[in-house]
């Protein structure tokens, strides 16, 4: 049985994520609101909402999870190559709406999106309020890639990924690079890509069983680190180096 969350009740907290169903898998609630204080408890939880146009809200928490650790991150010989040539600029939290709009965008499977109107405004707010980030990857002074997700206060040295997109070749794994080493930098422990793709996984990320997932999340969540994250260009060339 779904558990039913009241619109009303923002601070309402979630069911135990072990309680998810196996299929389709993860699925643990329906219903609620997209308001910080939700948000920011679901992700604590471990769950995190996605569903498509004329669905209600759905939270879920799927088992395995995938997860990427920072100072983990692979980096590929031609990406290597991609980041000493400096055909890309990199920025944080620069054009966050020009970032998400990409994520919401058409995908060449034509899968259609789960970012729809009022997902971006809620991360939207998230940004306002100092939670969602994004990392752009500039080509030519035009927006060719990019990420975001979530962090802050509250949350631990956990970062939650939410999407990434390409409109060029390599410059979403640009971004994954950058938001990896400013991470690593401050100390952050891990990053939830919440699914496996094999986009991912090329880059160092692991699949792992929920349980384990969640007792991982209650040690980043619970530690202390710098969750300011940049804002503004940075210098690309720093980012190839062997690590």
């Amino acid at each position: 049985m779904l558990y039913l969350l009241d619109p009303d009740k923002p601070e309402q907290g979630f069911p135990d994520p072990r309680l998810a169903e196996t299929d389709p898998d993860g699925l643990l609630a329906v219903g609620g609101d997209l308001t910080p204080v939700r948000l920011v408890t679901a992700y604590r939880s471990g769950i995190f909402p996605w569903y498509s146009e004329g669905q209600p809200i759905l939270w879920w928490s799927p088992d395995p999870r995938t997860v990427l650790l920072p100072a983990a991150v692979r980096v590929s010989r031609s990406l290597r190559r991609t980041l000493r040539r400096g055909k890309f600029e990199v920025s944080f939290n620069r054009d966050f709406h020009g970032v998400i709009t990409g994520c919401a965008g058409p995908r060449r499977d034509d899968a259609g999106t789960w970012i729809l109107p009022e997902m971006i405004e809620a991360y939207e707010t998230l940004h306002s309020l100092g939670y969602a980030h994004s990392v752009e990857v500039w080509q030519e002074g035009q927006l060719a890639g990019g990420l975001y997700g979530v962090c802050g206060e509250g949350l631990g040295c956990a970062f939650f990924g939410e999407s990434m997109f390409s409109r060029a070749s390599d410059a979403s794994k640009v971004a994954l690079v950058a938001l990896c080493r400013a991470l690593a930098e401050r100390g952050f422990a891990l990053i939830d890509c919440q699914v496996y793709s094999p986009h991912l996984a090329n880059m160092g990320a692991d699949s792992v069983p929920r349980r384990d997932f969640l007792r991982q999340l209650v040690r980043a969540t619970t530690t202390r680190c710098d969750t300011t994250l940049p804002t503004g260009r940075m210098p690309t060339p720093g980012l190839a180096d062997d690590r």
